[in-house]
């Protein structure tokens, strides 16, 4: 936390920056921007747990700052629908009650969430068409056609008395994505030619040298491997990546195979790609079950799973637990994806569960099978000396991410760059930009039915469950403190001599309390109390652990 006290928030003379999630980390996207006493928000997305979080799913920004504002708050822009863009709408939406604007396919994306979520009534889906111009609030904003690994990927951009902001989303500069259009190089020209304040920019790949890579190319690759393929082939790949489905579907044709998809999430894209016109001319995909039936020289298959996600298509299949799809030996699995950053373990142990069966492995490191959808330097480059924007601000990445990219911005002659950080609010104009104060920012997560913070104390046990075991005592004495019968114990996770673990502990409890005065026996709290500190330190000393713990007295 900085020392700067926040003054009265978003003054109606200035125009200000503030990001709950996505900066300093990649996803869980939440940017604000703040002016004449109104805000407007750029994207509400997620970020998918990893094992710190035991039985939690999903991760989300927690709104309340902006939540305690909502009547000020009129409207929220999703520039993509990547779940880490769009993904906690349906989650955060009655705190938030504002309009929702998105193009087509995204909109047809976000409305199947909704239903899903049982608020296609409620939520209030404001479609707007490519490039786009509307109103919002005292905002004045455009929409930018860019590309990236999914359809119509948009900046917005915010125009103000007191400033344009470019607001990038995620983007590359793709001169052939296959998939709905090339970036409007004549928009950003013209919107620098009229001047920009400040970018707030994509900076997920700024430390990669060169360019980011055309997915033409890897409908080439893809065509070229499965046509190697002498038995069931598998293409692992992003379900949101409409250009890779159908660049499965054309390698599929090219060699009398056909596709199928495996997965739920490759369905709902599938569904919103052919409701908004982007698989013209792709036959239309097989189900698994369909795809059961055919000879194994004779389907490709397009699986969810490429992170190694446990509840995917294609970790079901490599743990021979999908009801239709069976791989053997001779087989392959073509990874046509990255790995995301903490995925790593996942995927090697899903990689190794494949390679266990017989089936072949070709990832992006043996062949050109994955582009990012992301800008490298030279796009950066090009992006900045196209808008020239008095002000850079990188968002989308880690601080390593950031930093990079402000280095390469100060070197194309951007007169002032801000690194920030989620729940810093920084002032773009009027003067030089800077930070004017910093806000709690923390993490809601999706546990089971509830939408709880991951601070909370139910988390947190779980986690010392999980690392640390538990300890269960039931007590039964009399009014005056006597045990009735031997204390029972019971462990989880803290060895295989479970019994006879239970037998010591025990003893322990029996020793503890016999310690005790005969008044302190007579007080529940302090009986507890002592039980509770004999379990944890014999359990410290004979396991090395400490471990949940709980006591359950019964007086007679």
């Amino acid at each position: 936390m900085t020392d700067v006290a926040l003054p009265l928030p978003n003054r109606p003379d200035e125009l200000v920056f503030l990001a709950l999630g996505g900066v300093g980390e990649i996803g869980m996207n939440m940017s604000l921007y703040g002016y004449a006493g109104k805000w407007l928000m750029i994207d509400c997305g997620i970020t998918f747990a990893d094992d710190t979080m035991p039985g939690v799913d999903v991760v989300m920004p927690d709104p309340g700052f902006i939540a305690e504002r909502a009547r000020d708050l009129v409207g929220l822009v999703a520039t993509h629908a990547h779940e880490d863009h769009i993904g906690a709408i349906p989650h955060l939406w009655r705190r938030l009650k504002c309009p929702v604007y998105a193009t087509p396919f995204t909109a047809a994306v976000l409305r199947q969430k909704l239903i899903e979520a049982d608020l296609e009534d409620e939520v209030k889906v404001v479609e707007i068409p490519m490039s786009g111009r509307f109103s919002v609030g005292p905002f004045d904003l455009e929409l930018i056609t860019l590309t990236h690994s999914i359809p119509e990927p948009n900046a917005v951009v915010l125009r103000t008395p007191l400033g344009t902001v470019l607001h990038t989303g995620d983007w590359k500069f793709d001169p052939d994505p296959l998939i709905g259009e090339v970036s409007d190089m004549a928009a950003l020209r013209k919107l620098g030619d009229d001047g920009v304040l400040a970018m707030v920019c994509d900076s997920t790949n700024a430390l990669r040298p060169g360019e980011s890579g055309s997915e033409a190319d890897v409908r080439d690759a893809l065509i070229d491997i499965v046509g190697e393929c002498e038995q069931r082939a598998v293409i692992a790949c992003f379900a949101s990546n409409v250009a890779r489905l159908s660049s499965a579907a054309a390698a599929a044709a090219a060699h009398d195979r056909q596709a199928a998809l495996v997965g739920r999430s490759l369905w709902r894209i599938e569904h919103a790609a052919r409701e908004t016109g982007y698989l013209k001319g792709v036959a239309p995909f097989l189900t698994d079950e369909e795809a059961a039936y055919l000879p194994r020289d004779k389907v490709l298959l397009i699986c969810t799973g490429s992170q190694g996600e446990p509840r995917s298509a294609l970790a079901r299949i490599a743990d021979d637990d999908h009801p239709e799809i069976v791989l053997e030996e001779g087989d392959t699995v073509i990874f046509s994806s990255r790995i995301i950053p903490g995925n790593e373990r996942a995927i090697g142990r899903l990689q190794n569960k494949l390679a266990g069966l017989g089936v072949g492995i070709v990832t992006e490191h043996d062949a050109p099978i994955h582009v990012s959808g992301h800008p490298a330097q030279d796009e950066l480059t090009r992006m900045y000396q196209t808008v020239r924007p008095r002000i850079a601000l990188p968002v989308h990445g880690e601080m390593r991410h950031l930093l990079a990219q402000a280095r390469l911005a100060e070197q194309c002659q951007v007169p002032q760059t801000v690194v920030t950080r989620n729940g810093e609010m920084v002032k773009l104009a009027p003067g030089p930009a800077l930070p004017i104060g910093e806000l709690p920012v923390g993490r809601l997560v999706v546990d089971g039915t509830q939408l709880i913070a991951a601070s909370s104390e139910a988390i947190k046990s779980r986690q010392r469950l999980v690392f640390n075991g538990a300890a269960l005592a039931s007590l039964v004495m009399d009014k005056n403190g006597t045990l009735k019968v031997p204390p029972q114990v019971t462990v989880h996770g803290l060895g295989d001599e479970a019994d006879d673990l239970g037998v010591r502990l025990s003893e322990r409890i029996v020793e503890a309390i016999g310690e005790l005065s005969a008044r302190d026996r007579r007080d529940d709290e302090v009986v507890r109390e002592a039980a509770r500190l004999a379990l944890r330190r014999s359990l410290k000393a004979w396991r090395g652990k400490r471990p949940v713990t709980e006591i359950h007295l019964v007086r007679l």
